[in-house]
């Protein structure tokens, strides 16, 4: 009997060592409260705006459009790539693939420029399993298909990012495939999705990463900048010649980053997630709303800009500056929210 009950208490006490180790290292018991220095300017009506990337250069941006709540819910709809014009102040996105007869579920996207008015738009795609299909747009309004990138490594491909117009990266957010093992990812934390670089091959160039989401470069192009949202970090790289990582440092963010942009000074602005468990209950419809997180990495120095509690934005996954705007992205909130700084 007195066996029985001591392995009882030793369960017990591992359940509860357990559920406190997840909900610390989820953000379950941060308390989210709602930035009052920004003021709406526009909300832009677009379900599942989750990642987009600015070029500084010509004043645009582009979006990657899905609607998860739809798909989650049995109403899938075909996803879009969006041209917006920052410059214009009429916030009227313009779709690029409303011709296009791609089906297309897009995530990650990369925009690489490769010469005037020509650039290169890379994007994961969930629709026919996992693929990156790589875009040529040329000026503001013709976006041509080029090929689609498809490979076994792609197990849960999550962002892109181009090294040059023949090689890029891309995450895989989960090591497993199976069920309990991504549960296991997700909850125990376990360090096992990684990096993965394509130049006509495929091959793992990082690996021990958290659920790693968001990817970019550097704006001297010597690292490669790696999200790790379920360990609240932001991880470092050196990139080689051959285009091999070489693990450099990792900075503690605290708070579950998404996607990663570089403004025109080469400073890091990321959406976040503050609580990733609150993150994960909107994500299956449990939740009708969940905490969102604006922060900025200068060198190594880390500075929350935005928050709010979901009121107004659930689950804010990118985010960047233009001039005197503040542009965030939600993974399935109806809108492409803009913000700017009160008496500005």
């Amino acid at each position: 009997m007195k066996k029985f009950l001591l392995t009882l208490l030793i369960v017990v006490l591992l359940v509860v060592v357990f559920a406190l180790y997840t909900f610390t290292s989820t953000g379950f018991f941060r308390e989210v409260n709602n930035t009052e220095s920004y003021e709406v300017i526009a909300e832009i009506p677009m379900k599942g705006a989750e990642d987009f990337t600015i070029n500084y250069e010509d004043g645009f941006m582009i979006i990657s459009q899905d609607d998860r709540a739809g798909r989650r819910d049995g109403n899938p709809s075909q996803g879009h790539l969006y041209y917006l014009d920052l410059d214009s102040g009429d916030f009227q996105p313009r779709k690029l693939t409303a011709n296009h007869k791609l089906k297309f579920y897009p995530h990650g996207i990369s925009l690489l420029k490769l010469d005037s008015a020509h650039y290169q738009i890379l994007v994961v795609n969930h629709a026919r399993g996992h693929t990156i299909e790589r875009f040529e747009l040329y000026g503001n309004d013709s976006l041509v298909y080029a090929t689609t990138y498809r490979d076994e490594s792609m197990i849960s491909p999550n962002d892109v990012i181009a090294l040059d117009a023949e090689s890029f990266y891309f995450t895989n957010d989960h090591g497993y495939t199976s069920y309990w093992g991504r549960m296991a990812e997700n909850y125990l934390g376990l360090a096992v999705s990684n990096v993965i670089f394509y130049d006509g091959k495929y091959r793992e160039v990082a690996d021990g990463i958290s659920y790693a989401n968001g990817i970019n470069i550097s704006k001297d192009r010597s690292q490669a900048l790696v999200a790790s949202p379920r360990s609240f970090s932001l991880r470092y790289y050196d990139i080689q010649e051959n285009g091999d990582l070489s693990f450099d440092h990792s900075l503690d963010v605290g708070t579950g980053i998404d996607n990663i942009e570089l403004d025109d000074k080469g400073d890091l602005w990321m959406g976040a997630h503050p609580s990733l468990l609150a993150f994960t209950s909107y994500a299956v419809g449990k939740n009708e709303a969940a905490p969102s997180e604006v922060i900025k990495v200068t060198g190594d120095r880390v500075e929350s800009l935005y928050t709010n509690n979901g009121e107004l934005v659930s689950a804010s996954s990118v985010a960047a500056p233009y001039k005197d705007l503040l542009f965030v992205g939600t993974v399935m909130d109806d809108m492409l929210l803009v913000l700017k700084k009160k008496g500005e």
